[in-house]
């Protein structure tokens, strides 16, 4: 495995990391607490606590730009995004549908000029293969990977950054993952991650 994808900075999709128990137990709602809220860009903690659980995609993409020494907030992001339609806003019942992959392939290579391009039906064994072409895969993944000794409700649903990968292992950093280990380098065996990756994702290069 590439040990130079160690120095990837880690963001979580919380502006304060240690927010994604009180998140699972109490919902959105308990973002309201989070005191580092402001540096996310949202004008409202209102407005952060409402894009927060939805902006994973958004980290990883946070994580990538910050490799080449650049400095977003995560909803700054999410609203540049979302004006390619990689989010779809609802607000009659104040809904956000996404990350929508197509668009924010569109988005990356306009805005960060990163070549990126959508992948399905990929196995995990394949993963390797992505990364040998380009620096990184967003991976779509059950939230539930920060628990890798359980068996996920389903596939699919959450996005983590694919950093480093072999016939062996995946390397990845988990934007809500629940403490240190779950969160950075992750390092997964192969067949545990399988369990729960929906075969899908985004291969983005500088």
């Amino acid at each position: 495995m590439d040990h130079r994808t160690l120095d990837v900075p880690y963001f979580s999709q919380w502006e304060t990391p240690e927010m994604t128990l009180p998140v699972l137990s109490e919902g959105a709602s308990a973002l309201h607490r989070d005191p580092l809220w402001r540096g996310s860009g949202a004008e409202t903690i209102e407005e952060y606590a409402r894009w927060a659980v939805n902006v994973c995609g958004m980290a990883c993409l946070k994580m990538i730009l910050a490799v080449r020494g650049e400095a977003h907030p995560i909803l700054s992001l999410a609203r540049a995004c979302t004006g390619y339609g990689g989010y779809v806003v609802n607000e009659a019942d104040a809904s956000i549908k996404g990350l929508i992959y197509a668009p924010f392939v569109d988005f990356v290579r306009e805005r960060f000029n990163l070549s990126a391009v959508v992948r399905t039906d990929v196995p995990a064994a394949g993963i390797p293969a992505i990364l040998a072409g380009h620096r990184f895969f967003i991976a779509s993944v059950s939230s539930a990977i920060r628990w890798p000794e359980r068996e996920p409700p389903s596939r699919g649903g959450h996005l983590v950054l694919v950093t480093a990968a072999s016939q062996e292992s995946i390397r990845c950093h988990n934007p809500s993952g629940h403490d240190r280990a779950s969160q950075a380098d992750v390092v997964l065996p192969l067949a545990t991650f399988d369990r729960f990756f929906a075969n899908r994702g985004i291969a983005v290069g500088f």
